[in-house]
C-alpha cells in the first residue's frame, strides 16, 4: 500500500499561508508523489486573518475545497461571490478557463481548509460552480459524486469523495473493486490501521490499489476524506 505520513509532505510557508502538500505542487516537486490516479492535489492550507489568494486562473481541472475552520470569501469570473464556511464543500469546474480569488473572511482568526484537484474526464468543459453543506449520514457521507446523488456536489469524473466520521472505538472497512483505486486522507483524530500501517495521525494518508481492502478503527474521534477513484 502507498503510505504518506503527515511529516513527509511538502511544505510552503509564506507568513500569510502555511500549506502542506500531499503531492507535488508549486515549488515542491517530488517525482514519487505526483498524485494518486486522477487525484492530483491535496493541499492542507492555513490562511492568516484577512489574507488570501489574489485573482488567478485555472483551466481543465475540477477543484474541490473543503472548509475545516473559519470562512473563505470566494469571487470568480463567472459572477459568483460567497463565503465558504466550516463544514461546507465547494466544487469549481475550471474547464475552458476561470479566474477567482479567495480571502480569509475574518480579520481576527486564521482559517483552515483542504484544496483538492481532480483531473476531469474531458477537456474544454463549460466552467461551473457549486457550494453547500452536506449533512453527515452514517460513517461515510457523499460530498462529491459523478451524478450529484443525494445532497452531494457533481464532479466531471468517475470519482467519489466521501467524508469519514467515526467515534472512538468505531470501525469501517474500506474496499476497492477491480478497476478502482482508493485514497484515505485523515483530517483529525487517530486511526489504527493494522500491522502493515499501524497508527494514523492527522495529515496521514494511505492509498489502495484495485482489489485491496483496509480495516480502520478510531482510537480517537476521527474525520477524514475517502476517495473512490477510477
Amino acid at each position: 500500500m502507498y503510505i504518506r505520513r503527515s511529516d513527509q509532505r511538502g511544505r510552503a510557508s509564506f507568513g500569510w499561508l502555511d500549506s502542506h502538500h500531499s503531492f507535488s505542487f508549486g515549488h515542491y516537486y517530488d517525482p514519487k508523489h505526483m498524485g494518486w490516479g486522477v487525484l492530483r492535489v491535496i493541499n492542507d492550507d492555513v490562511v492568516a486573518p484577512g489574507a488570501g489568494f489574489d485573482t488567478h486562473g485555472h483551466r481543465d481541472m475540477e477543484i474541490v475545497s473543503y472548509m475545516l475552520k473559519g470562512g473563505i470569501r470566494h469571487r470568480d469570473s463567472m459572477g459568483h461571490e460567497s463565503v465558504l464556511k466550516a463544514g461546507e464543500v465547494q466544487r469549481m469546474t475550471a474547464g475552458t478557463g476561470v479566474l477567482h480569488s479567495e480571502f480569509n473572511d475574518s480579520r481576527n482568526e486564521s482559517l483552515k481548509f483542504l484544496q483538492i484537484w481532480i483531473m476531469p474526464n474531458q477537456q474544454g468543459l463549460e466552467p461551473g460552480y457549486e457550494q453547500r453543506e452536506v449533512p453527515q449520514q452514517g460513517a461515510l457521507t457523499d460530498l462529491v459524486t459523478p451524478d450529484g446523488r443525494g445532497d452531494s456536489l457533481r464532479i466531471h469524473q468517475d470519482a467519489v469523495i466521501q467524508r469519514l466520521v467515526l467515534a472512538a472505538g468505531e470501525s469501517v472497512e474500506l474496499t476497492q473493486a477491480e478497476g478502482r483505486r482508493g485514497y484515505l486522507h485523515l483530517i483529525d483524530g487517530e486511526l489504527e490501521a493494522g500491522e502493515s500501517i499501524g497508527a494514523m495521525q492527522a495529515g496521514d494518508a494511505v492509498g489502495l490499489e484495485q482489489g485491496e481492502s483496509l480495516s480502520v478503527t478510531a482510537t480517537r474521534p476521527v474525520e477524514g476524506l475517502w476517495f473512490d477513484l477510477p
